[in-house]
């Protein structure tokens, strides 16, 4: 690996570090009075969409999408260091950069698995910031750490050759945001097929589609995260949708999902690691301008443990994803598997301690509005179950080390 970036990596990330510094952290607390004022808590702050327009007229849109038709072009190491920065205002920056989920991943499976018409009707707009999208995959009725227990059905009718869709799902990603227009749906078109991964198909769903119904928002350690559209739980009864509306092929939903998930991974660890910049930098401040038992909490010997911690921590981590992205672009996802569970293991548990220490040296501040430290917290810790659980990453690389002595 060449650690150094390229020409083209350090001019983005010095045009999106002056973007963040005169745009975004500027925009954080007015976009936080803007959504108090909102008739519909779920529309999008004004400043969201100013925002979104210097983003494009600087050239920093899309940079996710390594397909150079639609995206920026940029490999999984060229987008590592701006993923990351990123991170430094996550409900923010990736919206304003079009680079945030679930619309990344869905842009993907658009890019590589859509027909000409579904990537017309749905792709392009999604990729032009006009509307936004949800991914439907968990289920509250089983465990969906294994994908194969989903129970939503996607059955053919014979006389229409139509698909009906019938069952239920929660945490369903960007659904309630008003500008959501399209579901990806996950569930089994052959649910008693010897193949337990050739069961599944992914289907696209018009949010405005009869018998889609958006029950509910369901909040995460009590945010609701208004800026990626929210989660929510949302049931499918009798929805009917004409077969060119399948993605890919029947059967191959389960595969579609791994070729979305292994980015997506990536993705959040780059953005957990700008996470744990902006918790070191919240840290730092606080250190030098406190006193506490007669000298400067930055004295205290504590506190200069948990910040010296907090950088070795994060500068191993950055090593580790940016070897998994040059892993990604030489020998492809599959050949980086070991890498993408390491990171995906080792990155939100790492940062959720990080973050952890700040809020601990900020005292009851660090868990309050007043700071984004709370919300940081919850948004890492969610991410040692979003896209599968730590221990399904776990038992999947223990198997992999203990094959090489069986």
């Amino acid at each position: 690996m060449d650690f150094a970036f390229d020409a083209r990596t350090e001019e983005l990330r010095t045009e999106l570090m002056a973007f963040m510094d005169e745009h975004v952290r500027p925009a954080e607390a007015i976009a936080h009075e803007q959504r108090a004022r909102l008739a519909d808590p779920w529309n999008t702050p004004a400043i969201v969409d100013e925002l979104k327009a210097e983003a494009r007229k600087r050239g920093l849109w899309n940079l996710f999408l390594p397909d150079a038709e639609h995206g920026a072009g940029l490999t999984n190491l060229q987008y590592a260091p701006l993923a990351e920065i990123t991170g430094h205002s996550p409900q923010l920056a990736p919206t304003a950069l079009n680079c945030a989920a679930p619309d990344t991943g869905n842009m993907e499976v658009l890019a590589q698995f859509g027909t000409d018409e579904q990537k017309k009707r749905w792709l392009e707009p999604l990729l032009a910031g006009e509307i936004r999208s949800a991914f439907a995959m968990t289920e509250p009725e089983v465990a969906s750490s294994d994908a194969t227990n989903i129970r939503t059905r996607i059955d053919r009718d014979g006389d229409s050759g139509d698909y009906v869709i019938n069952g239920r799902k929660w945490y369903i990603s960007g659904a309630m945001n008003p500008d959501c227009r399209i579901f990806i749906v996950m569930g089994k078109t052959d649910p008693d097929g010897a193949d337990t991964r050739r069961q599944q198909s992914m289907i696209l769903v018009p949010r405005d589609t009869p018998g889609l119904t958006v029950e509910r928002a369901m909040s995460v350690y009590g945010y609701e995260d208004h800026y990626h559209g929210g989660h929510a739980e949302v049931s499918f009864t009798d929805v009917r949708v004409p077969a060119a509306h399948l993605v890919g092929e029947e059967g191959g939903g389960f595969a579609i999902a791994q070729a979305r998930l292994g980015p997506g991974r990536i993705h959040h660890c780059m953005r957990l690691i700008g996470m744990a910049e902006r918790a070191i930098e919240l840290m730092c401040r606080r250190a030098v301008s406190r006193t506490a038992f007669g000298k400067p909490i930055a004295q205290q010997g504590v506190v200069r443990n948990w910040i010296a911690d907090a950088r070795v921590t994060v500068e191993q981590l950055r090593l580790l994803v940016l070897k998994t992205a040059w892993l990604m672009d030489t020998v492809g996802n599959r050949g980086a598997h070991t890498e993408i569970q390491a990171i995906k293991i080792a990155t939100p548990r790492a940062v959720v301690d990080i973050i952890d220490s700040a809020v601990q040296l900020h005292g009851a501040g660090g868990v309050s509005q007043d700071y984004p430290l709370a919300e940081l917290w919850a948004a890492a810790r969610t991410l040692r179950l979003a896209d599968g659980p730590d221990e399904v990453h776990q038992r999947s690389l223990a198997r992999r080390e203990l094959k090489k002595y069986l």
